[in-house]
């Protein structure tokens, strides 16, 4: 491979470094640590169908490729953005041939998000059949993505974002490895460049690895013919952390649910960071600016009135000045309503209204509450009896309601 020639390694390093078992896998303990389940289904060539869902650059398609190598079944590897119904069934009717010769047939499908409910539905009586043993990966919930019935025949596991230890392994294995990695060259990186990578990829080996093939391929050697990769280069070898933010999936969610709760908890540098975290990845701001809108009346009330004014204002703002100004009242907002005082009584008041409309016999208006400006009201009782509190200096003690309830408790 010509290193300084501005050819990318081939294949790329975050390729060629894929771990091939699972010894020389990084991270991934919760299920992959001596006697978890999935290790010892592994080394015992006892899968069953599987889902591995989480960020990218966490290992699923690694996890998939030691499978592969330490099966005797024969292994399918298909993606969901490039194929149809027509190879789903070639692949399934090559796999009962198998099976019928006695040989079990894995197949592992990248993407299953990507499926609809129809092509879902064509692997699930093969899945319950044990014609194919399915491994499928996603990046998004399976929960949300994948047939109910599908989930249920499989067992689902989830792959975190790896720690910036876990990173930090893997750029010295890549350092170090003269077969698959940079481990051929004179390369010197010192710890705070490799400390940066790792903790600018945001727990994707992937990109971690792409940014240091990418510092050692445009890094010329000097004059003792070493490559010395410092903080300056990997600060450009990286750029911009990439945030995994799905407006659609779970970052999405999860994300917004943490920014709510932060500040119901009145937690203000929690909800900050959040907020920031939604406006670096791109999120609506007028999005961001209706939910803050909604937690000052649900959460804060009539505890501090002005929370809702200036949750409102910020998102006039928003609509007003737009990004990327609008950041600023809106971080504004987001302090505001986290340090001011709660009070969800407003909101218990008409959840409980509303659960007496729907279960309870509907209460008729008292008679003399009942409108009277027109001819014929006073003949049926209307408004009669009705005391005007201002002629009892503001307030008097009269019946409201047909039969007393308290929805109000401040």
């Amino acid at each position: 491979m010509d290193l300084f020639g501005g050819e990318p390694l081939n294949p790329p390093l975050a390729y060629s470094m894929c771990p091939r078992t699972l010894d020389e896998y990084v991270g991934q303990m919760h299920i992959l640590g001596p006697g978890k389940l999935l290790r010892r289904a592994i080394e015992a060539d006892r899968i069953t169908s599987l889902i591995l869902y989480g960020p990218p650059g966490t290992g699923k398609t690694a996890l998939a490729r030691i499978i592969a190598e330490k099966t005797d079944a024969h292994f399918e590897w298909l993606n969901a953005a490039t194929i149809g119904l027509d190879e789903i069934r070639k692949v399934i009717h090559q796999a009962k041939t198998r099976k019928a010769k006695g040989m079990k047939t894995i197949v592992f499908l990248d993407e299953i998000h990507r499926f609809n409910k129809l092509q879902q539905d064509a692997l699930l009586p093969d899945v319950e059949e044990g014609n194919i043993t399915l491994i499928a990966a996603t990046v998004e919930n399976p929960f949300f993505y994948v047939n109910s019935a599908l989930l249920s025949r499989s067992q689902i596991f989830e792959l975190k974002p790896l720690t910036e230890e876990d990173i930090l392994k893997v750029l010295h294995n890549a350092l170090q490895d003269k077969e698959r990695g940079l481990g051929n060259f004179n390369i010197i990186a010192d710890d705070d460049s490799l400390k940066h990578i790792a903790k600018m990829s945001d727990g994707d080996a992937r990109k971690a690895l792409s940014a240091l093939e990418i510092a050692a391929m445009t890094t010329p050697p000097d004059d003792s013919h070493q490559i010395k990769i410092t903080i300056e280069i990997a600060e450009e070898s990286i750029q911009k952390k990439v945030i995994v933010y799905d407006k659609k999936g779970d970052q999405h969610y999860d994300t917004i649910s943490a920014f709510i709760k932060s500040m119901r908890g009145s937690d203000p540098d929690a909800a900050i960071y959040y907020l920031a975290k939604m406006i670096y990845a791109g999120e609506d701001p007028r999005f961001i600016a209706r939910r803050i809108v909604i937690c000052a009346s649900e959460d804060v009330g009539n505890a501090d009135s002005m929370a809702l004014v200036v949750a409102i204002s910020a998102l006039r703002a928003v609509e007003f000045i737009g990004m990327p100004e609008a950041r600023i009242p809106l971080a504004q907002a987001t302090i505001y309503v986290a340090n001011a005082p709660k009070s969800n009584a407003c909101y218990k008041a008409i959840e409980a209204a509303l659960k007496d409309i729907a279960t309870e016999e509907t209460m008729e208006v008292p008679d003399h509450l009942k409108g009277s400006n027109y001819p014929g009201a006073k003949k049926l009782g209307h408004g009669i009896g009705y005391k005007y509190p201002h002629d009892y200096g503001g307030y008097v003690e009269q019946d409201y309601l047909k039969k007393k309830k308290k929805y109000y408790e401040p």
